[in-house]
């Protein structure tokens, strides 16, 4: 039987969805899962949701990207001007959930943010946090494009490595995938009142918790 590789859209602090979803799609040890980055800001949680994701590394095969929200709190710890600007983006709420200071947050919390990557490839998938370069190889991606550009107006064209995508950061506003076929947007705008998705790559399917880590659902994309 193939191994599972799951792709978990955008958390932005929300711890109890994300204990919900893991709760929900229940990996086997020889499953991996794929965090798409955007783990921090605008939602209660974001320490508890580094937290979460710690300890299930401890057990399970986790591939962790970085989301321009990790990228601004990264630069915030040297840079005054970052800081307000995080701030701004949702850093606020992540500053609350560490007791309202950056020198709050552990040490090992700081070396889980600086050790993100900005990419993954399987032999049929690959995946980024925000978008691509078509022609471009993915070790000379943009960060423009691997942390800041949206989906849209329309998504880019299938990438010349000829694998399908996984992205996060466009919010999916109805709080459901999108499948543009060559690519499929895995942020269902959990934070802004949708689900938090985790979509199986081989099959497909996909898996829904709320906010709260409740109603569970599962269903095929296609």
């Amino acid at each position: 039987m193939t191994s599972r590789i799951f792709a978990i859209g955008d958390v932005h602090g929300c711890r109890d969805a994300l204990a919900g979803l893991l709760e929900l799609i229940a990996p086997k040890p020889d499953d991996t899962i794929v965090m798409l980055g955007d783990y921090v800001d605008r939602g209660p949680d974001s320490s508890g949701v580094i937290d979460l994701m710690l300890e299930w590394r401890q057990r399970q095969s986790m591939i962790f990207l970085r989301g321009n929200h990790e990228v601004m709190m990264l630069n915030s710890r040297t840079n005054s001007e970052q800081l307000h600007f995080w701030r701004e983006c949702g850093g606020a709420e992540t500053m609350d959930s560490y007791g309202g200071s950056l020198t709050q947050v552990p040490p090992h919390h700081w070396d889980f943010l600086a050790a993100t990557r900005s990419y993954f490839e399987t032999e049929r998938f690959f995946f980024v946090h925000a978008n691509y370069v078509y022609d471009m190889p993915l070790n000379e991606q943009p960060p423009l494009f691997l942390y800041w550009e949206h989906l849209r107006p329309e998504p880019p064209p299938p990438h010349d490595n000829g694998k399908t995508a996984f992205v996060g950061h466009t919010p999916q506003k109805d709080g459901m995938p999108g499948d543009y076929e060559h690519v499929i947007a895995c942020d269902t705008f959990c934070v802004g009142g949708g689900n938090l998705t985790a979509i199986e790559c081989n099959s497909l399917d996909c898996f829904q918790v709320d906010r709260e880590g409740n109603f569970p659902l599962s269903f095929p994309l296609r």
